[in-house]
């Protein structure tokens, strides 16, 4: 496997997502499940409602059922009974005559209208109309919302708490789902320890397995976490081999470059295909992928916001793509940069910034102080990426940018 890189020896940005959405496969297995155990899950096939909704006329006020031909101002109706939500009115109106109604009840017969409570005033058996109706008026029409037959979602589609609720709303019980992924999932690097341990001198905390566990399951992809790895062949390459019989996807991060101790990609390169970029995109530039026998394999870099930001940018919209969802470019605003921000041309950067909207609903971005790729705060403390085109340089203050807002993924919400 080789990758066109351009003259400077770096694969941009969208020529990386193209070629994995040319080499990413889509899913071919589905399975069947009930409607309350979908959310999160991804329609294989689409969704037809089998009713309309409303499946009948209602009332959208409390008010009075009337023929609006009969109503002006001033005019006198005599209330023949009641139509209440789920107690429908075996009445039909005639001229002359009206009946009390609740929100969501059915039209009666012969009636047309809905006059709301506040505009009439009622006295016995008669009431009184303040204005003129007109027909159709609060009247809610069968298949207004959705009509039988009708396409409520399509395949490709994620499930939402929303969509639970539509999909009830039509009398689904069961939905066809694509298989969720497996990602497998280690760490590499002797100086790595887990919370509660001691920090020998020249050791750290594994902060990206933690923070990308996290990251997909929230995104509701199964993983196996196969915890850490020591920077030993042997070992790296059992946890290789386990993860490529177990899963689908193989994610790492750390030892994708060409350090001593970096021997991700040599054991790579010995079980399957695999393909060392260098990204023009910063951070993030060194990354591994390819193929092992039975799965995919992605090795992100080792520093923080590196490894989150190309698991982000690609990785995250590949599983995506193998568990059927419809494909969506992230959000892209402009916004004024409140401050210069220092940029070489040559890589796309991906700085950390807070947007805010001043009194107009403009834009305004601000970058964090530390834009340093090891700095994992700077995405904890930050609501968006400010996305620098790859030639551009430095921004002056006042300067026009693209951002791109975090959403639930990167954001609590």
């Amino acid at each position: 496997m080789t990758a066109a890189c351009d003259a400077n020896g770096l694969l941009s940005l969208e020529v990386a997502k193209q070629r994995l959405d040319n080499l990413v496969s889509l899913p071919n297995a589905f399975i069947e499940i009930a409607l309350g155990e979908a959310v999160g899950r991804v329609l294989a096939t689409p969704v037809n409602s089998p009713i309309n909704v409303p499946g009948f006329d209602n009332s959208a006020m409390d008010g009075y059922a009337v023929r609006a031909t009969d109503v002006v101002s001033g005019a006198s109706l005599r209330l023949i009974g009641k139509a209440l939500a789920g107690q429908p009115s075996d009445l039909c109106v005639s001229a002359g005559e009206c009946i009390r109604i609740t929100t969501g009840a059915k039209m009666p017969a012969g009636a047309d209208a809905v006059v709301m409570q506040e505009q009439a005033a009622r006295t016995g058996e008669s009431v009184q109309f303040q204005q003129a109706a007109t027909a159709g008026q609060f009247v809610r029409r069968a298949g207004d919302d959705i009509s039988c037959g009708q396409v409520v979602l399509p395949a490709g589609h994620k499930l939402s708490a929303i969509d639970i609720g539509l999909l009830t709303s039509i009398g689904i019980e069961t939905v066809t789902v694509w298989r969720t992924p497996t990602v497998a999932l280690f760490s590499t690097g002797d100086e790595l320890r887990l919370p509660g341990q001691s920090l020998p001198d020249g050791c750290i905390y594994d902060t990206n397995r933690p923070a990308l566990r996290a990251l997909l399951q929230q995104a509701g992809f199964e993983v196996l976490d196969l915890g850490l790895i020591a920077d030993d062949p042997a070992a790296i390459r059992n946890a290789l081999l386990r993860a490529d019989a177990d899963a689908d996807v193989i994610i790492t991060s750390g030892g994708v470059s060409v350090g001593e101790a970096d021997f991700v990609g040599q054991i790579l390169a010995e079980l399957g295909d695999i393909d060392s970029w260098k990204l023009a995109i910063k951070p993030g530039k060194p990354m591994l992928f390819g193929r092992l026998p039975q799965s995919l394999f992605f090795g992100l870099p080792g520093n923080p916001v590196s490894a989150m930001v190309t698991f982000y940018q690609l990785v995250l919209p590949s599983l995506r793509r193998m568990s059927g969802q419809q494909q969506q470019l992230p959000m892209r605003l402009k916004a004024t940069a409140s401050a210069g921000l220092k940029k070489q041309p040559g890589r796309t950067d991906f700085q950390r910034g807070i947007c805010t909207q001043d009194p107009n609903g403009e834009w305004q971005v601000t970058a964090l102080p530390n834009q340093s790729s090891g700095v994992l705060s700077s995405i904890s403390r930050a609501n968006c990426f400010i996305v620098l085109e790859r030639e551009r340089g430095n921004v002056a203050a006042g300067e026009t940018v693209w951002i791109e807002p975090f959403d639930a993924y990167l954001r609590a919400i």
